[in-house]
């Protein structure tokens, strides 16, 4: 089984490009089922997508803590944590928003191999991009579900949680998603979730059925 990064390709470009040569993927002893079978579920990655402030790292600690609660393991990638370690050594330009997620999709997709519950809070604006990441997974034959976090703008820009939008306005921050950069809602969303009328435990409630229904979770 090979994790290698998976090229989507759109107008003739790459996103993701291998130069990895003359590797070779180094199965062990210990299954997939194994793990699941110890764990007691199997493992996924569970995408939350949509714009800043629309409430997706809230809804995955609210879903981590009942998660969790239930004896089972989850964990969470967000997309600010991340780039205390991992991403630290990335900016936001083009390139390195697309490097941020094609490493935060293989460290997903090996977490969710694993046998975790892998809560994946982060933007990902394009379409191509969370594409990219689901075949990574479908190819490896794990699960992945895409949940699309949905506020109006107005809403997002209201809640403003880390000062974004304002800096954006003074245009202290450019090519900032949402104001000067696109968001491409999912076409195929597996869940799509409205927190400006729901709370954070009912999301996370939707997010467990989801689960559940697919037979991830008992």
């Amino acid at each position: 089984m090979s994790y290698g990064i998976v090229v989507v390709e759109r107008k003739g470009d790459s996103l993701f490009k291998n130069r990895s040569d003359n590797v070779v993927w180094h199965s062990g002893s210990v299954s997939r089922s194994d793990r699941s079978d110890r764990l007691g579920h199997l493992g996924c990655t569970v995408w939350f997508t949509g714009l800043s402030g629309s409430g997706k790292s809230t809804v995955a600690v609210a879903l981590e803590e009942e998660l969790f609660a239930a004896s089972l393991l989850p964990y969470r990638l967000d997309g600010d944590n991340v780039r205390h370690g991992l991403n630290g050594d990335l900016g936001f330009s083009e390139s390195d928003r697309a490097e941020n997620l094609r490493r935060i999709g293989e460290v997903s997709a090996l977490m969710a191999d694993s046998g975790l519950l892998v809560l994946c809070s982060f933007i990902s604006p394009l379409q191509i991009q969370r594409d990219s990441v689901r075949e990574l997974h479908r190819a490896a034959g794990l699960p992945f579900y895409e949940v699309h976090v949905d506020v109006p703008l107005a809403v997002a820009e209201q809640r403003d949680p880390k000062g974004l939008y304002k800096k954006a306005r003074a245009g202290e921050i450019t090519d900032f998603t949402g104001i000067h950069q696109p968001y491409e809602p999912p076409k195929n969303a597996e869940l799509s979730l409205n927190t400006h009328t729901s709370s954070p435990q009912e999301c996370a409630a939707k997010v467990i059925d989801l689960l559940r229904s697919e037979k991830i979770i008992k």
